[in-house]
């Protein structure tokens, strides 16, 4: 017998079973389209009620901020008075002039530039490469440290006033930027948001191939991680620089008014018997100014890093 009288089986040998097999897919589709929102994979518009409660919330929050310049626009006994101004007065170039001389807040703003940049800087820099550290890289005794670094977050800080102001003392910085600057380079709060951040977002296979490829961890680091890292680092700028540059517990200990920072140099304002509130406002608004500035400015990339954690997370 020939290969060609071979006769070939070309339909199902179990005809009952690939029905069945195709009624329950046929079925298993009606369901999914059954069970399936019809406004699912859809882009999604505000009705007219999110945007109204949108619009109160952002009301509510630049309000303070509106009332501040209100108050730094007129004289002390206007702000003083009962019910107070809610309409800008004539005064606002007038007094933020006199702020800005009377509290030396050009030394101030540059001190803050300072201390705060280099702060956020290394806050950034530090976490980022301990976060890779606790959340890809094995080594003996990991979980103990994370949880003596997340542990210090319960210390209050006033706690360690007496010891590190001696301990400046020691070494000469008393009065000295160095003094804000170096017990702050690194928080636990931001190694800890790294760690979670790259637990999550960065694969296990991606440094895996690098190491594949023979690269070292620093190497790992600068050529995958950085990349990754970049939205939630920005993130964590802007929240240490605004934290530092408002920091006015540890600078005002160690710091003078011959070299303050503009949280110190505000309270020159406040000094003596009669308080003048509108020069005190506008002396806080002189001081908000950069930050609000710095927030235009790289307001995009960090609200953006704020929304690419959430969907990660």
């Amino acid at each position: 017998m020939t290969t060609d009288s071979i006769p070939v089986q070309t339909t199902d040998p179990r005809p009952g079973l690939a029905k069945k097999a195709r009624k329950d897919t046929s079925s298993g589709g009606r369901r999914r389209r059954l069970f399936r929102h019809p406004g699912a994979g859809r882009q999604h518009h505000a009705g007219p009620v999110a945007y109204i409660l949108l619009g109160i919330a952002a009301l509510f929050s630049l309000f303070p901020l509106y009332w501040t310049m209100v108050a730094a626009s007129t004289d002390n006994t206007r702000v003083t008075q009962t019910p107070p101004p809610f309409l800008p007065g004539p005064h606002l170039l007038e007094n933020l002039g006199k702020a800005w001389q009377d509290a030396a807040l050009g030394k101030a703003m540059l001190n803050s530039l300072i201390v705060a940049g280099v702060i956020a800087l290394s806050t950034v820099l530090f976490a980022t490469l301990a976060g890779f550290a606790f959340a890809k890289l094995r080594f003996k005794g990991r979980n103990i440290l994370l949880m003596l670094v997340i542990g210090t977050m319960m210390v209050p800080p006033q706690l360690g006033v007496v010891p590190l102001f001696m301990m400046m003392t020691e070494l000469g910085w008393g009065q000295k930027l160095p003094a804000v600057i170096f017990p702050t380079l690194v928080s636990a709060v931001g190694v800890f948001f790294m760690r979670q951040y790259l637990s999550e977002a960065l694969p296990d296979e991606l440094v895996e191939a690098g190491r594949v490829d023979g690269a070292h961890s620093l190497r790992i680091f600068w050529s995958i991680v950085l990349p990754i890292a970049r939205p939630p680092m920005a993130v964590l700028f802007m929240i240490t620089f605004v934290h530092a540059w408002n920091d006015f517990f540890w600078p005002f200990i160690v710091l003078d008014m011959t070299n303050p920072t503009v949280p110190v140099a505000l309270t020159q304002l406040s000094a003596g018997y009669v308080r003048d509130q509108s020069l005190i406002m506008a002396g806080a608004l002189l001081g908000t100014l950069p930050l609000l500035a710095l927030f235009v400015v790289f307001g995009r990339q960090i609200v953006g890093g704020i929304m690419q954690g959430a969907v990660k997370g």
